[in-house]
């Protein structure tokens, strides 16, 4: 499986509404773990004030986004949601304009091929996919989300997203590799990602799995998405990653607007 790892912290705010962020921020804990958490640890790892933390709970109840074990006293994420997220998925066209080019690419190379929506440096969410006809098959869905600067994706991000050193820095901290690169290494597969327009992560984010992929600007010059290829490194040689980096290149010319 593709692993969705990291996660982002809770954005810190003086003005807006700090309840809003720590409400988006429980949503996003709770739709990362695999089990329901009571409200002590929901506290804890959100390093919030318990009684707060159960307000906003209650909130989320009261709206269908969060679910509650009354007997267990614990919470997961509710039906609710996918009011909100079917919408998303129905109005934004470019999940239905990416899907002939995924179907292409996955065919021609026999792999797993993904659309992801970019979310600055924070995350990057699965908005399409297809899968060849092909006995390896890694399972991925759409919703899943992971740290925006992670694997090739990351390098998309970091490469064409305008983002000071610094930051970029920061956010690479977080992330969590099989194979970790050093931080110089990994502003190499940057700048190479710069280059040659597409980016390759061989093996590093997951042993053995071999990702490419090419950026999508769809306000001009600003990066709003990625298209991405996933394979085992052993069918993915040197000349093979070339040609699907080529070929990512070019349904993305024709996404990007």
């Amino acid at each position: 499986m593709l692993k969705s790892r990291g996660r982002a912290p809770i954005a810190k705010t003086r003005d807006g509404a700090p309840a809003v962020t720590r409400a988006v921020a429980i949503l996003r804990l709770l739709g990362d773990g695999n089990e329901p958490l009571g409200v002590n640890a929901i506290a804890r790892e959100l390093d919030l004030v318990p009684s707060s933390c159960l307000h906003i709970l209650r909130a989320l109840v009261a709206e269908s986004l969060v679910a509650v074990d009354p007997a267990k006293k614990t919470y997961s994420l509710d039906a609710g949601l996918l009011s909100l997220a079917n919408p998303v998925l129905q109005q934004d066209n470019f999940s239905q304009q990416v899907g002939p080019h995924l179907d292409h690419v996955a065919a021609q190379f026999g792999t797993t091929c993904v659309a992801v929506r970019i979310i600055g440096l924070r995350h990057q969410v699965v908005l399409a996919l297809s899968r060849a006809d092909v006995l390896f098959q890694l399972q991925v869905d759409v919703g899943s989300r992971f740290p925006a600067l992670i694997t090739a994706s990351g390098y998309c991000c970091a490469a064409f997203g305008g983002y000071p050193d610094a930051e970029l820095k920061t956010e690479f901290d977080r992330l969590d590799w099989d194979e970790p690169p050093t931080f110089e290494r990994w502003t190499k597969s940057v700048e190479m990602t710069r280059q040659t327009g597409y980016g390759v992560d061989e093996g590093r984010y997951i042993r053995g799995v071999g990702l490419v992929a090419a950026p999508v600007f769809r306000s001009g010059e600003r990066l709003s998405h990625a298209l991405v290829a996933v394979g085992l490194v052993a069918q993915l040689g040197a000349d093979r990653i070339a040609k699907l980096g080529t070929a990512l290149v070019s349904a993305t010319t024709t996404l990007s607007l």
